[in-house]
C-alpha cells in the first residue's frame, strides 16, 4: 500500500492515542460490537472530503441493520464488486496529493475503496448511520475500512480481502471511526489491540 508521510496524519494518530489512553483506564475485551470511548480527531483529509461529499458525512441515530441472508449477500457483493472494479493507486500518483479522500472512479487507495462501498450501499437503501468509515493500523501502517453495524456484530468491508469479517476477527488495531450520531465527528475505539499497539502509532501512516 502507498506510503503517505504527512505530519498532519502523524499528529492525528498521536493525538488519538493520547485521548484513547486517557479515556480508557482499563482494557476492554474486544467483542463483536465495537465499543467507543469518546471524541477522536478526524483524519486531516476527512473534513475537506465532507465539504465535497456532504451526503456521505450525514448520520443520525444508532441504526443497527438486521442482517438476513439477502443483506449478508449484498454486503459481499458490494465488497467484491468495488475491490474488483477499483485499482489500487496512491493519492500522490492519483491526484498529486499525499492524503486525499474521494469517491474513486478507476483508481484509489484504501479509504477511497471504503468511501465507494459506503456510497454503493447507501444507493441500495442501507442507512448511512450504520456505515462508518474507520481507521486502524496494520503491520505498522495506517489502514481505512468500512464498518457496517449489523445485528450480527460490526462487520468490516476491506480492500485487502473480498471476505466480509467481524471486526474482532481482523488483524487490525482500530483507532477511530465516524460517529453514528454525527458523521462529521469521530469517536475513539476501545480494544486490546489498540492499546497494546499504541506506542507504535507515530511510526508512519498508510491510508
Amino acid at each position: 500500500m502507498p506510503v503517505v508521510g504527512g505530519s498532519l496524519m502523524n499528529r492525528f494518530i498521536a493525538k488519538s492515542i493520547v485521548m484513547l489512553l486517557i479515556a480508557v483506564p482499563g482494557v476492554a475485551e474486544a467483542g463483536t460490537t465495537m465499543r467507543t470511548a469518546g471524541k477522536a480527531f478526524p483524519p486531516p483529509a476527512f473534513l475537506p472530503f465532507c465539504a465535497r461529499e456532504s451526503s456521505l458525512c450525514r448520520t443520525g441515530g444508532n441504526t443497527v441493520v438486521a442482517l438476513d441472508p439477502a443483506k449478508a449477500s449484498e454486503l459481499k457483493q458490494v465488497n467484491s464488486a468495488v475491490n474488483n472494479r477499483i485499482r489500487e493507486r496512491s493519492d500522490r500518483a492519483n491526484v498529486g496529493k499525499d492524503d486525499d479522500w474521494r469517491v474513486p472512479a478507476n483508481y484509489g487507495d484504501c479509504e477511497d475503496f471504503a468511501i465507494l462501498k459506503k456510497r454503493e450501499l447507501m444507493k441500495r437503501g442501507w442507512p448511512s448511520s450504520a456505515l462508518l468509515l474507520t481507521v486502524a493500523r496494520y503491520r505498522g501502517d495506517g489502514h481505512t475500512v468500512l464498518t457496517v453495524r449489523t445485528s450480527e456484530g460490526d462487520l468490516v468491508l476491506d480492500n485487502l480481502t473480498n471476505a466480509v469479517r467481524d471486526w474482532s476477527r481482523t488483524p487490525y488495531a482500530y483507532f477511530a471511526r465516524q460517529s453514528q450520531s454525527n458523521g462529521r465527528r469521530w469517536e475513539l475505539i476501545q480494544g486490546v489491540a489498540a492499546l497494546q499497539r499504541a506506542p507504535r502509532a507515530t511510526a508512519g501512516w498508510r491510508p
